[in-house]
């Protein structure tokens, strides 16, 4: 949730905020108000409570004869406190209902919707075929790395297997992301995959995505779409030791996603499924550091879609399309030859204090004040990375050259089709 004190300061950059996004400016106007009534009635509340103190000691110094028509006023008070404090509780009932639901300020992001992002950079040059290249389905299949039919019988639409070389594809994929992780001074996590509504929540994850989420009614536990949710509660109600640098955690876990409202687009093969694994980066750092900590993550993912060696362009993500808790997001789309264009591979965000607030994750300044934490995430590797690996990887026999920092994982320098 964004700082109170900062809206009251600055409405109109939180006002431009909501316009960038496409979200309600009004929004703005209304947590304002309640914000003025909150206070209104944290002072009544506070004036009675003085007046209540007040009017306990002039009742104990009170002759004997005056106490009971003291006492009779006395009661009337307690009753006007009862019901001032009621007031008071309600108010910031309501505060806090309309913070929640006001997104992150955005800090740089174009404006517009999930078609308005802005190309930063191409990295590497789309291969040119001189053979028709098959998609990664067919690929897969054909190699026995990936099990779509089975998958479907199984677990139903958008389920698979990854078998065989595939599997080691993946494994090696990821343990090379933590690797790098590691080396960059991430501490390795393999972190629950179930959590909490009041950790779901805290993310900002069950505002306009939370139909992508699986809830588990039974339980009253969510699956997480990104082990950023579990490690973004794992100093919750905290105040973090800051003072030699940020705190940073590499999540490796499956993920799962109900893809609602995606019906349709890019549904084919491993693009788009309802379960996943991932290494997510995840740092926790001072506000000001924020900006800096986010085009590491960025140089993070460049370094490891460079191990893989794939084409891939980076996009600043529009306003519009950055979720309720990023304040700016990059991504990474990889060049897909059969599909013609570039596809998200990786993501990272910068959360400013966002996250921090809602899980009151805090550290302390240089005078030993509590403050808030900011918050960023980043994606370093995950299964729809096969995708791109494969398709820029083919040869005209229908083989595939495993990129060369994959190999010690996989055991083979090229996976060949199935006799």
């Amino acid at each position: 949730m964004i700082d109170l004190k900062f809206l009251r300061d600055n409405p109109d950059v939180v006002r431009t905020s909501q316009v960038t996004r496409g979200e309600d400016p009004g929004l703005v106007d209304e947590l304002l108000s309640a914000d003025e009534a909150r206070r209104e009635a944290i002072q009544l509340a506070d004036a009675l409570r003085s007046e209540q103190k007040a009017f306990g000691r002039k009742i104990g110094q009170a002759a004997p004869e005056d106490r009971p028509a003291l006492l009779a006023g006395s009661n009337e008070l307690k009753a006007k406190v009862k019901a001032a404090e009621e007031v008071q509780k309600s108010s910031e009932a309501t505060v806090k209902e309309i913070q929640l639901r006001l997104s992150n300020v955005v800090a740089g992001a174009p404006a517009g919707g999930e078609d308005d992002f802005v190309v930063l950079e191409h990295v590497g040059q789309p291969r040119q075929f001189d053979f028709e290249p098959k998609d990664h389905l067919e690929l897969g299949t054909s190699l026995g790395l990936i099990d779509m039919e089975r998958g479907t019988k199984v677990g139903g639409a958008r389920f698979y297997y990854l078998t065989g070389d595939g599997a080691f594809l993946q494994l090696g994929m990821l343990t090379l992301a933590a690797q790098k992780a590691r080396d960059a001074g991430f501490t390795l996590m393999v972190p629950p995959v179930l959590v909490r509504p009041e950790i779901m929540s805290g993310t900002g994850f069950l505002g306009n995505h939370a139909e992508e989420i699986y809830y588990l009614e039974r339980d009253d536990l969510y699956l997480v779409g990104t082990s950023e949710v579990a490690l973004a509660g794992y100093h919750k109600d905290e105040i973090i030791d800051l003072k030699d640098g940020p705190v940073k955690y590499a999540g490796w876990s499956s993920c799962f996603r109900r893809e609602a409202g995606s019906y349709g687009k890019d549904t084919k093969g491993i693009l788009r499924v309802h379960q996943f694994d991932k290494v997510e980066m995840f740092v926790y750092c001072r506000p000001e550091e924020a900006e800096q900590q986010h085009r590491d993550l960025l140089q993070m993912e460049r370094d490891m879609l460079s191990a893989v060696e794939v084409p891939y362009r980076i996009i600043d993500v529009a306003g519009g399309d950055l979720g309720s808790s990023a304040a700016r997001k990059f991504d990474t789309e990889a060049w897909v030859p059969t599909q013609g264009t570039y596809r998200e591979l990786t993501s990272t965000s910068n959360c400013t204090t966002f996250q921090g607030r809602r899980l009151q994750t805090r550290y302390r300044d240089a005078s030993g004040k509590a403050q808030v934490a900011a918050t960023l995430n980043g994606t370093l590797a995950t299964t729809r990375w096969l995708v791109a690996i494969l398709e820029n990887n083919q040869q005209a026999d229908g083989s595939v050259v495993v990129p060369e920092a994959l190999r010690p994982f996989v055991g083979k320098d090229i996976l060949e089709p199935r006799k």
